[in-house]
């Protein structure tokens, strides 16, 4: 295994909603860690590269992606690093490690819970990564996906509709992220509450830094005021300090929901030591099977999109 230039990356797992941006957030700040808002172009460079790069072929593709337009990464200086058939992963590390320099980091991590869909590849993109995995109540994190208004997030057939619907993706990729941690060990991945991080800000803060070897620094809580948010109306509590109960799906969830979360998930809340009063039934059960295979189909699809012509004229060059 080849170690990372100035230490691992730190790559933050979660389901969407549930609250991956705020420690995000309190990460960036940190000193030496560059931690920028979501990617999504990581399962899309390994699809269309495989293997290894051919580095002009590679940075012609980074130059249809629009957040590391964004980013305002600069292209040249990741292509004096990339050389021949060098392995994909170290490539798009490489994206990354440019990324934290342009800021004054030494080390580079991510934020995107798309990729809680791909976990082996993130695994086996960046072996000596080190992965926080943020875990918050289901039922709390639907309240907040099922009501962002909409336009906010790009749309597909895979999208959760329902409280049930989102209790599948809740428990597919909690799951799949807990299998994770198995296979790489405590040296590699930490499992947070986010009830504990809103709770105990700077006991969570350190557990985390010391997991990551990094220093703690106090600065990484002060995050209030000082985080742009204004072209984020999903993200206007960043506004405001650490607030705990901002969603409580004991009194903003109807029993109707939280009945119908708990038959799809109900012995994962249990698991992990939540509240709970039903455990799967049949119907959810036969939910948790169909969600399944939606997901192996949307994949397939998205890996014969990446692979096919039809990705770079989806995809023109932005500079």
């Amino acid at each position: 295994m080849t170690a990372t230039p100035g230490g691992p990356p730190v790559l933050v797992l979660g389901v969407r909603r549930s609250g991956t941006t705020l420690l995000r957030v309190m990460l960036d700040r940190h000193s030496e860690l560059a931690l920028p808002d979501e990617s999504y172009f990581v399962p899309q460079l390994a699809d269309r590269h495989f293997r290894h790069v051919e580095p002009d072929e590679f940075v012609d593709d980074l130059r249809r992606i629009d957040t590391l337009a964004e980013w305002d990464v600069p292209l040249d200086k990741v292509r004096v690093r990339l050389t021949d058939r060098m392995p994909i992963g170290a490539a798009i590390a490489t994206v990354y490690e440019v990324y934290a320099t342009e800021r004054g980091k030494a080390r580079w991590g991510d934020k995107t819970p798309m990729y809680m869909q791909n976990l082996r590849l993130l695994e086996r993109l960046f072996p000596d990564a080190l992965f926080v995995h943020l875990i918050r109540d289901g039922r709390d994190a639907a309240l907040s996906f099922l009501s962002m208004p909409k336009g906010l997030m790009t749309e597909t057939w895979m999208q959760p509709r329902d409280t049930a619907g989102f209790a599948c993706q809740w428990r597919n990729e909690v799951k799949a992220a807990r299998r994770l941690g198995r296979r790489v060990g405590g040296d590699r991945y930490l499992e947070v509450r986010y009830e504990d991080l809103v709770s105990d800000v700077k006991s969570a803060l350190r557990r985390i830094s010391e997991f990551a070897r990094l220093p703690y620094e106090p600065a990484m809580a002060d995050y209030a005021g000082n985080v742009d948010v204004s072209a984020k109306p999903h993200q206007q509590s960043l506004r405001r300090p650490l607030t705990a109960g901002l969603r409580d799906w004991r009194v903003q969830m109807s029993p109707e929901d939280v009945g119908a979360f708990e038959q799809v998930a109900g012995d994962l809340l249990e698991e992990l030591g939540y509240e709970t009063h039903e455990r799967p039934d049949a119907a959810g059960r036969i939910k948790r099977v169909s969600y399944g295979a939606r997901a192996a189909a949307w994949r397939a699809a998205s890996f014969g999109l990446r692979r096919s012509p039809l990705w770079r004229r989806r995809h023109p060059p932005l500079r």
